[in-house]
């Protein structure tokens, strides 16, 4: 009888082990999900200021053209 009981309270510290596993591993998807959503937040926000400043800084580049010798031309006569 002894033994028994003691094979019902292991099972039953093991299926409250296996239930803290799980809860755990609830918890650590959960703490992925939220630092991936921040991720691709921080990633989005990032490309929209990019995408705000780039063709103001294409545009200047372009047109502040100043014309320049080549350090390597040489002029032959």
């Amino acid at each position: 009888m002894a033994s028994q009981s003691q094979g019902i309270q292991q099972l039953l510290q093991a299926e409250k082990q296996v239930a803290e596993v799980a809860d755990a591993r609830k918890r650590n998807a959960q703490r992925v999900k939220q630092a991936t959503r921040r991720q691709v937040q921080g990633m989005q926000s990032s490309q929209q200021r990019n995408q705000e400043c780039n063709p103001a800084h294409l545009l200047s580049m372009v047109c502040d053209v100043r014309p320049q010798v080549h350090p390597n031309y040489r002029i032959t006569a």
